[in-house]
Parts: structure tokens; C-alpha cells; sequence
């Protein structure tokens, strides 16, 4: 595994369809962990700086879409001398197999952490069946 970010660069078609760099136009792709279980998979992504307010979690079908944006408040008449980052963009995507259930999701964000958590479906779950003596 790779211990360096992932960058993504958002483009515009300009003048006569080539393309251009938006301001801010780069796209992070946050690492994630992926753990399973019996019950179900759960995700923990790291995504920085970003506020629920500022999260937008999707799932439809079979695709789930994180995205994110963090950004710097810098209060109001105050021009920072230097600021390598102003805003920064997080999103990821990930295939749910048919055994999930994407209706049930759950999601947590702490300190930029965000924790899902995707049951798997009642039916498809191993069950253990009882053996009854005559």
C-alpha cells in the first residue's frame, strides 16, 4: 500500500474543447480501511478537516459515493499571509455486492474520521439451524 495520497484533477472543457484547470480543482481520494464481519462491512476513511455539513454520503444500487469538501474559515477581514491548502475535496467510490444492505448504511464522523457501517442483507446471512432428536 502506498503511504502517499491519491490526487485526481477535475477539468473543464474550455474555448475550442480543451481542457481546463478549475481553481481549486483537485480531488483527493482519501484512504480508507475495509473490515468484515458476519453482520456486515465497515469502512473508515480518513477525510480531514471535513464537517458533517460539508459530507455528502450516497448509495444507490450498487454503488456508494463518499464525498467531502474541507476547507480553511479564515475569519472575516483577515488575509492569510500563506495558505498551501484553502480547500480541499475528498471523494471515493466502492461497488456494494447484492449480499449488502444499502438501505440500512450508517455513518459516523469524528475528528475526520468517518466510520460506515453496511449490514449485510437478514436473508443472505449464515444461520445456524437447530437440530431437534425424535
Amino acid at each position: 500500500m502506498s503511504n502517499t495520497q491519491e490526487v485526481t484533477k477535475q477539468t473543464e472543457a474550455g474555448a475550442q474543447g480543451r481542457p481546463q484547470a478549475r481553481e481549486a480543482g483537485y480531488t483527493l481520494v482519501p484512504p480508507v480501511d475495509i473490515f468484515e464481519d458476519a453482520d456486515g462491512v465497515s469502512l473508515v476513511l480518513d477525510m480531514p478537516g471535513v464537517t458533517k455539513d460539508r459530507l455528502r454520503i450516497e448509495a444507490e444500487r450498487e454503488a456508494l459515493v463518499v464525498e467531502g469538501e474541507a476547507a480553511i474559515n479564515v475569519p472575516d477581514g483577515i488575509e492569510p499571509a500563506y495558505a498551501e491548502i484553502r480547500s480541499t475535496r475528498y471523494r471515493r467510490s466502492f461497488t456494494l455486492t447484492s449480499e449488502l444492505d444499502a438501505d440500512r448504511i450508517e455513518a459516523s464522523l469524528k475528528d475526520g474520521v468517518l466510520s460506515l457501517r453496511i449490514p449485510k442483507r437478514a436473508e443472505l446471512k449464515p444461520r445456524r439451524i437447530e437440530v431437534q432428536a425424535a
